[in-house]
């Protein structure tokens, strides 16, 4: 293994240095992280937001120590995270417009996610899941991730707020892989506030829907739908997935970033139970998840796949793992997805 003896060794076009830089970060991934959570916490990338300006005004605006604050400005700048310019003038630099407040693209409300109680701490009891394959949330917290959500509720309004905020970022996009227009009815399964399914109401004007989801997420929905104007034409019941029956009588029955959150023994429960409720009539599956890049490919969704396995007990698939679950549930894929990470599962009962 490459050992770096000071900085002069890390020159830009040799590969062994790089390498040994990749390796520093893999062993010191962990205090970047939090340098990186301190300055979002801090709001330095608002602050820079008009242009450069000295490290000093920045502490004085961040009500910080002016010293500290410039040995972690260092060396968040050091990978490209802000950048440092003579006299201790620090700018943005892309990486770091990810962290303004305004930017509806940026990771912001992640990094806030990640640096939570309730999200960090089990890490510290990552060997416990790894070992048992169980969830470390109660070890470290001493009860579930929902309790802890009651017990906590200002955290659990971030995480509500959070969740609605990356649902609501591909709405768009989601819809144009959906072509819901083929359907006149369709069941939205842990639709949460109504939000999605109001989007697929307006722009399906013949379509009847019903909504479900735990009591606590539907109770909004009223006013969502309402604001939509599609209030009308969907029934929104409250229940746990789990153990309600599902109804029938619809074209299709959605799940959108349900069946992650599962384990498979939990999904092939919910999944059999959608599909006695389709029965003969050909209603079709539509599970909107994460399915996993093959091999050694980048893939965010390998990180949250350790996420589900520390904080819920759920995982994120492969193909061959959405292949397996569907067919042990009694469904059977339509088609391949055009794309790997989030995308649209369509299935027909066999």
């Amino acid at each position: 293994m490459t050992v770096l003896s000071n900085d002069k060794d890390l020159v830009h076009n040799d590969p062994t240095r790089l390498h040994a830089r990749q390796l520093l970060l893999l062993a010191c991934g962990g205090r970047l992280s939090r340098v990186i959570h301190v300055l979002a916490e801090l709001g330095v990338a608002d602050i820079l937001a008009d242009g450069p300006l000295p490290v000093g005004t920045v502490a004085e605006r961040a009500g910080a120590h002016p010293d500290a604050l410039y040995r972690v400005l260092r060396n968040a700048a050091s990978v490209g995270v802000f950048e440092e310019g003579p006299g201790k003038v620090f700018r943005l630099t892309p990486l770091a417009e990810g962290l303004r407040s305004d930017n509806g693209d940026g990771v912001l409300p992640l990094v806030r996610y990640n640096n939570l109680e309730l999200t960090a701490r089990p890490y510290d009891e990552i060997m416990h899941s790894v070992r048992t394959g169980e969830p470390a949330v109660e070890k470290a917290l001493g009860m579930s991730f929902n309790a802890y959500l009651e017990k906590n509720p200002e955290v659990g309004l971030f995480f509500n707020e959070f969740m609605s905020f990356w649902s609501r970022q591909f709405v768009e996009e989601e819809l144009e892989q959906y072509h819901f227009e083929r359907f006149t009815s369709l069941a939205d399964l842990g639709g949460g506030d109504g939000f999605f399914l109001a989007q697929v109401l307006r722009r399906n004007p013949g379509m009847r829907a019903y909504l479900t989801d735990y009591p606590d997420e539907v109770r909004k929905a009223g006013q969502v739908l309402a604001e939509h104007g599609v209030g009308d034409r969907v029934t929104v019941e409250g229940g746990d997935l789990l153990e309600s029956e599902i109804v029938p009588g619809y074209d299709a029955y959605l799940f959108k970033a349900v069946l992650h959150w599962m384990s498979d023994e939990k999904a092939e429960h919910l999944l059999r139970k959608t599909r006695a409720a389709i029965g003969g009539s050909g209603a079709r599956l539509l599970v909107f998840d994460s399915v996993l890049a093959p091999d050694n490919a980048w893939d965010h969704g390998k990180f949250l796949d350790v996420d589900m396995l520390v904080l819920f007990g759920g995982r994120e698939r492969s193909l061959d793992d959405w292949r397996a679950l569907f067919a042990r549930a009694g469904f059977e894929l339509v088609r391949e997805p055009s794309v790997y990470h989030w995308t649209l599962l369509e299935c027909k009962a066999v």
